[in-house]
């Protein structure tokens, strides 16, 4: 009987210890601010990830950065992960703004801050606040370089989007197409890859309607892969009168390399003019040798610490400074919006080696 009882009180005891262990780990495995980006696979996310364990390293607070792959569901799973490490705020950049919406509202649910980061999730009110670089402006200063480098009246003009899911995608056509449409009005560009846009030449303010025709066209998804065979197709079916001197609005950096390549080998190109976004460190080599035009250089130093910034603030109790809102399809979603700059082969070195975001010994030829 006494062996029993001491055999049931050592039970109990160990029960107790693994317990209270139990609760240590949790509580050391506890997370402050969940960061969810969308993919390994792209440089520009990279990037992000490095500034912001940088950004927190002289915090109080902790954080876990997560990446979904372009997957939605992957998304969410991480986003679940997060907050069974106790995340006060949830950072998250979707690869579907329309999907990532069940993911935030269960983080919303629990109590915790959503901030949506670089592209908008839509269709909820679980978004709180957006962090982000001013899309429409990113476009308008693609197009607006086309224009100012445009050869002549009747020049082909390319067009390329983003990904049909991105919000911000139809954000950077905006942009492009207010600058661009003029010029398509008055002959200066001729639209050689697009039968919807050609159909909408006409209009200097598309609906979203009229926008996804044209986008669901001309989508890369991001993917420089699917805009290598796009480019491919389109030249393969464009007359001599859709070659010489061309114009290209290509999307973002990799979807620009990808699309400059395929370009720079067909020998009725005489040259090209070419947009992109992201200063991509490949992109930057690409400008030093000529054969990207420009990208948008987006200085993730500075999103992030506005990112961070907001997240500290939602910690500590106060109200996060904001510049603007906009609409996800739900609600007005209070925004902190970040300048964005051109950046050419005649200011790459001041803009990005001079500014210490990258190093001279990065590239060659500078």
């Amino acid at each position: 009987m006494k062996k029993s009882i001491k055999s049931i009180s050592l039970t109990l005891v160990i029960m107790m210890l693994a317990i209270i262990v139990a609760a240590c780990n949790k509580s050391g495995d506890k997370v402050s601010v969940g960061i969810v980006l969308p993919t390994k696979d792209e440089e520009r996310w990279l990037q992000d990830e490095q500034r912001f364990k940088d950004a927190l390293k002289d915090t109080k607070y902790t954080t876990e950065i997560l990446f979904s792959q372009g997957s939605s569901a992957k998304e969410k799973e991480n986003v679940e992960t997060l907050i069974n490490k106790g995340i006060k705020v949830l950072i998250i950049c979707p690869p579907d703004g329309d999907a990532a919406a069940a993911a935030v509202e269960a983080a919303k649910k629990e109590g915790i801050k959503v901030i949506s980061y670089d592209r908008l999730i839509t269709k909820t009110d679980a978004v709180d606040y957006y962090v982000t670089f001013d899309s429409v402006e990113v476009g308008k200063a693609q197009g607006q370089y086309l224009v100012d480098h445009a050869k002549g009246n009747g020049q082909p003009l390319y067009l390329y989007a983003g990904a049909a899911t991105d919000n911000n995608a139809f954000l950077f056509f905006e942009g492009a197409w207010s600058v661009l449409q003029p010029k398509i009005k008055d002959g200066t560009f001729k639209i050689a890859n697009s039968a919807e846009a050609v159909a909408l030449q006409g209009k200097e303010t598309l609906s979203r309607d009229e926008m996804s025709k044209i986008v669901g066209q001309v989508t890369t998804s991001w993917d420089p892969n699917e805009a290598k065979n796009k480019a491919q197709t389109h030249l393969t079916a464009a007359g001599a009168d859709m070659k010489g001197d061309v114009a290209i609005l290509g999307p973002n950096d990799g979807t620009a390399r990808a699309i400059a390549d395929v370009f720079a080998t067909d020998k009725a190109v005489t040259s090209y003019v070419i947009s992109g976004q992201d200063a991509d460190k490949a992109s930057i080599q690409y400008i030093i040798e000529g054969k990207q035009s420009m990208t948008v250089f987006k200085d993730v130093r500075t999103l992030v610490k506005d990112a961070i910034g907001m997240a500290v603030d939602l910690l500590d109790g106060k109200t996060p400074a904001t510049t603007g809102e906009y609409d996800n399809k739900k609600i007005k979603v209070k925004a902190k919006q970040t300048k964005v700059i051109v950046v050419d082969k005649g200011n790459v070195r001041k803009e990005l080696i001079d500014s210490g975001y990258y190093k001279a010994d990065d590239f060659t030829g500078l």
